[in-house]
């Protein structure tokens, strides 16, 4: 857990199986995802990448900067810009999800 002026991060196993897709086509599905929670956003799951279908994926050139995870790079599918993001050097507190995705504007069912 790492917390900083109020700002709280916290990643760990999920125990859910976690299944992301995008008109109708599965593009990932996991038993096994970490979940991220941090202050102010909604709990997010990343998925290791052999339970991802990177096959199906286009690198993006978009990159993000959070002060808390680090630095992301993002993934797309044809007219759907961006909505894979992973951290291939996370922060020390996050180190947990290096590597793994995490799906955006995608149907993400747990259960």
């Amino acid at each position: 857990m790492t917390s900083l002026t109020g700002h709280t991060i916290t990643v760990g196993p999920a125990a859910v199986h976690v299944r992301a897709v995008h008109d109708g086509q599965v593009l990932a599905e996991s038993r096994s995802p970490l979940v991220l929670r941090e202050t102010g956003c909604p709990d997010r799951y990343y998925l290791p990448p052999e339970d991802v279908r990177a096959d199906l994926l286009t690198p993006s050139d978009t990159r993000t900067h959070c002060p808390f995870k680090g630095d992301a790079s993002y993934w797309s599918l044809p007219g759907a810009a961006d909505l894979v993001w992973a951290y291939a050097e996370p922060k020390e507190q996050v180190a947990a999800i290096k590597d793994h995705f995490c799906f955006y504007r995608t149907d993400v069912v747990a259960g």
